[in-house]
């Protein structure tokens, strides 16, 4: 649909997503891996979380945050695969305004909301591992709570002036949109007037809360070490650093290709195609929510009990 007016009604305004530039022929098959990966995702999310709500004993500070974690997950994958999968399968990329910038918003406020259950999952490692005898104490249910509404609080502050970024502009034209779903920058490079604004509040959240989060990250684990290699035994030195194995994994999984993305975009534009770009964005939000739950059945021992007595529960019903 072109655009002709100059100064377009925002609720008239419709874009076309085109999937992944220069390799619309591949869509088909680039689809199998990412519904395969979400369908995993959204199943072992939910079974992650039936088993951490079910099971008492699962009703711990570690466990709880990571029922969180597992709730992003879906919610991560959900916004934006549908209509991806939607663009692979039957062209449809057509979205009008309105449901562009809802999208551009739930992506960002999971991503920040995620970002902050990773940090207090740090958190958790590290008075587990320095302050064993209070950990209890210090991580109660309440306290639990409390760190969750102020993830989602921070997450909803921070990122509802997007909505606003976007609605002051004016767009008078353009309305291909090169990727599989919406996002902040790619809204706003639509535009007609400047967007130096949208760019410098993109920056100053992106070191503000995500980067600051990996820099609080890094100071917990810095002390969780501190404290691993002042334990006389070897055996409780390994065990102590086991518990924070899967975190780890997770973190890595999260940011690595979250900051690839961001500076590439930034700095490496010209030296990276694009479709290498969109496609990398593509499987950033299915890969984490896939292995996510995967990561910790295989490393948490409770976990994988847990899961075992419920599969042959069920095999025995069968």
């Amino acid at each position: 649909m072109t655009i002709s007016s100059n100064h377009t009604n925002l609720r008239d305004i419709w874009y076309t997503m085109i999937g992944i530039p220069g390799l619309e022929d591949a869509h088909t098959w680039i689809s199998i891996p990412i519904c395969s990966m979400y369908i995993v995702a959204v199943v072992g999310n939910i079974l992650l979380l039936f088993l951490i709500f079910t099971e008492r004993s699962l009703h711990e500070p570690m466990y709880l945050f990571l029922s969180m974690l597992a709730l992003a997950d879906i919610f991560l994958s959900t916004v934006t695969t549908p209509k991806m999968l939607a663009i692979f399968w039957f062209q449809d990329g057509g979205i009008s305004f309105g449901c562009c910038v809802s999208q551009m918003f739930f992506l960002h406020f999971i991503f920040v909301a995620e970002s902050a259950i990773l940090l207090a999952m740090a958190f958790d490692r590290y008075v587990a591992i320095c302050y064993p005898l209070r950990y209890t104490t210090i991580l109660t249910p309440s306290v639990i709570g409390k760190m969750g509404i102020a993830s989602v609080i921070r997450s909803f502050f921070i990122c509802f002036p997007l909505v606003f970024l976007v609605y002051r502009l004016t767009f008078c034209g353009r309305n291909i949109i090169h990727h599989s779903y919406c996002e902040h920058m790619g809204i706003a490079r639509l535009a007609c007037d400047s967007i130096k604004v949208n760019i410098y509040y993109g920056v100053i959240v992106a070191l503000f809360s995500t980067c600051l989060d990996v820099v609080l990250i890094i100071i917990s684990y810095a002390l969780i070490l501190r404290t691993v290699f002042r334990i006389p035994s070897q055996d409780a030195r390994l065990k102590a650093l086991g518990t924070c194995g899967s975190h780890v994994c997770v973190i890595l999984l999260f940011y690595t290709p979250a900051f690839f993305s961001f500076f590439a975009h930034r700095f490496g534009g010209h030296n990276i195609p694009l479709h290498v770009h969109i496609l990398l964005a593509n499987l950033y939000v299915v890969i984490p929510p896939t292995l996510n739950p995967i990561i910790y059945g295989v490393k948490t021992k409770q976990i994988q009990e847990k899961f075992m007595q419920v599969f042959s529960m069920s095999k025995k019903l069968c």
